[in-house]
């Protein structure tokens, strides 16, 4: 397969070769191909660490009750409206 790159982007290709970030234009193509690829993917992996901190803050008691919560909502919606 043959890609074609902007002047800009075959130079920072070369540049990322060059100091050593990639050993070959092709594996530095492949790894920002592969990491659009895990951007765009319906895969919520992603999400753990932000899940994982929300519940240690729950632990260790930062959390607000459900009510509260929804009463807050509730009168940011009414503000809006």
């Amino acid at each position: 397969m043959t890609i074609q790159h902007s002047p800009e982007q075959q130079r920072w290709l070369e540049a990322q070769v060059a100091a050593g970030h990639f050993a070959s234009l092709e594996q530095a193509v492949a790894v920002a191909v592969a990491d659009l690829m895990a951007t765009t993917s319906d895969d919520l992996d992603w999400a753990k660490p932000l899940v994982d901190e929300a519940a240690a803050e729950l632990d260790n008691g930062e959390g607000v009750p459900r009510d509260e919560a929804l009463a807050r909502i509730r009168t940011a919606l009414d503000r809006i409206r």
